[in-house]
Protein backbone atom coordinates (compact mmCIF):
# COMPACT_ATOMS: atom_id res chain seq x y z
CA UNK A 1 0.00 0.00 0.00
CA UNK A 2 1.41 3.38 -1.02
CA UNK A 3 1.83 6.30 1.28
CA UNK A 4 0.80 9.89 0.75
CA UNK A 5 4.39 10.65 -0.26
CA UNK A 6 4.22 7.97 -2.95
CA UNK A 7 1.01 9.48 -4.30
CA UNK A 8 2.50 12.99 -4.35
CA UNK A 9 5.58 11.72 -6.18
CA UNK A 10 3.36 9.92 -8.69
CA UNK A 11 1.24 13.03 -9.24
CA UNK A 12 4.31 15.24 -9.73
CA UNK A 13 5.83 12.70 -12.14
CA UNK A 14 2.60 12.53 -14.16
CA UNK A 15 2.42 16.32 -14.38
CA UNK A 16 6.05 16.53 -15.52
CA UNK A 17 5.43 13.82 -18.12
CA UNK A 18 2.26 15.63 -19.26
CA UNK A 19 4.24 18.84 -19.78
CA UNK A 20 6.98 16.98 -21.66
CA UNK A 21 4.61 15.19 -24.04
CA UNK A 22 2.72 18.45 -24.63
CA UNK A 23 5.81 20.11 -26.07
CA UNK A 24 5.77 18.11 -29.35
CA UNK A 25 2.03 18.73 -29.72
CA UNK A 26 2.62 22.47 -29.25
CA UNK A 27 5.44 22.51 -31.82
CA UNK A 28 3.43 20.46 -34.31
CA UNK A 29 0.29 22.56 -33.87
CA UNK A 30 2.30 25.77 -34.34
CA UNK A 31 3.77 24.36 -37.56
CA UNK A 32 0.45 23.14 -38.94
CA UNK A 33 -1.45 26.33 -38.11
CA UNK A 34 1.41 28.49 -39.41
CA UNK A 35 2.03 29.84 -35.93
CA UNK A 36 -1.26 31.75 -35.60
CA UNK A 37 -1.02 32.74 -31.92
CA UNK A 38 -4.78 32.96 -31.43
CA UNK A 39 -5.16 29.28 -32.31
CA UNK A 40 -2.20 27.69 -30.54
CA UNK A 41 -0.87 28.24 -27.04
CA UNK A 42 1.05 25.89 -24.79
CA UNK A 43 -2.05 25.71 -22.58
CA UNK A 44 -4.19 24.60 -25.50
CA UNK A 45 -1.56 22.00 -26.40
CA UNK A 46 -1.62 20.69 -22.82
CA UNK A 47 -5.42 20.61 -22.88
CA UNK A 48 -5.44 18.77 -26.20
CA UNK A 49 -2.86 16.30 -24.94
CA UNK A 50 -4.81 15.53 -21.77
CA UNK A 51 -8.23 15.67 -23.43
CA UNK A 52 -7.10 13.50 -26.33
CA UNK A 53 -5.72 10.84 -24.01
CA UNK A 54 -8.86 10.79 -21.86
CA UNK A 55 -11.19 10.61 -24.88
CA UNK A 56 -9.01 7.92 -26.46
CA UNK A 57 -9.14 5.69 -23.37
CA UNK A 58 -12.88 6.16 -22.85
CA UNK A 59 -13.72 5.42 -26.50
CA UNK A 60 -11.26 2.52 -26.77
CA UNK A 61 -12.48 0.70 -23.67
CA UNK A 62 -16.15 1.64 -23.97
CA UNK A 63 -16.52 0.66 -27.62
CA UNK A 64 -14.22 -2.35 -27.20
CA UNK A 65 -16.31 -3.77 -24.37
CA UNK A 66 -19.54 -3.20 -26.27
CA UNK A 67 -18.39 -4.45 -29.68
CA UNK A 68 -16.32 -7.37 -28.42
CA UNK A 69 -19.39 -8.65 -26.62
CA UNK A 70 -21.42 -8.30 -29.82
CA UNK A 71 -19.05 -9.31 -32.61
CA UNK A 72 -16.01 -10.89 -30.97
CA UNK A 73 -12.35 -9.99 -31.39
CA UNK A 74 -12.93 -7.78 -34.44
CA UNK A 75 -14.66 -5.32 -32.15
CA UNK A 76 -11.33 -4.23 -30.70
CA UNK A 77 -10.02 -3.19 -34.13
CA UNK A 78 -13.10 -1.05 -34.72
CA UNK A 79 -12.75 0.41 -31.21
CA UNK A 80 -9.09 1.25 -31.87
CA UNK A 81 -9.95 3.05 -35.12
CA UNK A 82 -12.78 4.98 -33.45
CA UNK A 83 -10.51 5.91 -30.52
CA UNK A 84 -7.88 7.32 -32.90
CA UNK A 85 -10.57 9.29 -34.76
CA UNK A 86 -11.85 10.60 -31.41
CA UNK A 87 -8.33 11.72 -30.45
CA UNK A 88 -8.01 13.49 -33.81
CA UNK A 89 -11.38 15.15 -33.16
CA UNK A 90 -9.96 16.61 -29.95
CA UNK A 91 -7.00 18.02 -31.90
CA UNK A 92 -9.36 19.29 -34.60
CA UNK A 93 -11.45 21.12 -32.05
CA UNK A 94 -8.59 22.35 -29.87
CA UNK A 95 -6.56 23.86 -32.70
CA UNK A 96 -9.40 24.81 -35.07
CA UNK A 97 -8.05 22.79 -37.99
CA UNK A 98 -9.59 20.27 -40.38
CA UNK A 99 -9.24 16.51 -40.21
CA UNK A 100 -6.04 16.51 -42.27
CA UNK A 101 -4.65 19.26 -40.04
CA UNK A 102 -5.41 17.19 -36.95
CA UNK A 103 -3.76 14.14 -38.55
CA UNK A 104 -0.73 16.25 -39.50
CA UNK A 105 -0.44 17.51 -35.91
CA UNK A 106 -0.57 13.94 -34.57
CA UNK A 107 2.04 12.63 -37.01
CA UNK A 108 4.35 15.63 -36.65
CA UNK A 109 4.06 15.50 -32.84
CA UNK A 110 5.10 11.83 -32.89
CA UNK A 111 8.12 12.69 -35.04
CA UNK A 112 9.08 15.61 -32.79
CA UNK A 113 8.72 13.38 -29.71
CA UNK A 114 11.07 10.81 -31.24
CA UNK A 115 13.61 13.55 -32.05
CA UNK A 116 13.37 14.92 -28.49
CA UNK A 117 13.83 11.40 -27.14
CA UNK A 118 16.96 10.89 -29.25
CA UNK A 119 18.37 14.25 -28.13
CA UNK A 120 17.67 13.40 -24.48
CA UNK A 121 19.38 10.05 -24.93
CA UNK A 122 22.46 11.57 -26.56
CA UNK A 123 22.84 14.57 -24.27
CA UNK A 124 21.60 13.33 -20.90
CA UNK A 125 21.60 9.57 -21.30
CA UNK A 126 17.89 9.32 -20.43
CA UNK A 127 14.84 8.57 -22.54
CA UNK A 128 11.11 8.84 -22.22
CA UNK A 129 9.22 5.63 -21.39
CA UNK A 130 9.17 3.28 -24.38
CA UNK A 131 5.40 3.31 -24.75
CA UNK A 132 5.56 6.86 -26.15
CA UNK A 133 7.22 5.90 -29.41
CA UNK A 134 6.81 3.00 -31.80
CA UNK A 135 10.27 1.41 -31.35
Amino acid sequence: MGTITDLVVLLVALIILWVIVSIPVFIAARAVTSGRPNKVSFGSAMGATLGGAIVYVIVLYGVSILLTALVGRGGFIVALILAIVAWLAVYKSSFQVGWFGALAIAILAAIVLIVINVILALVLGVTLPSFFHPF
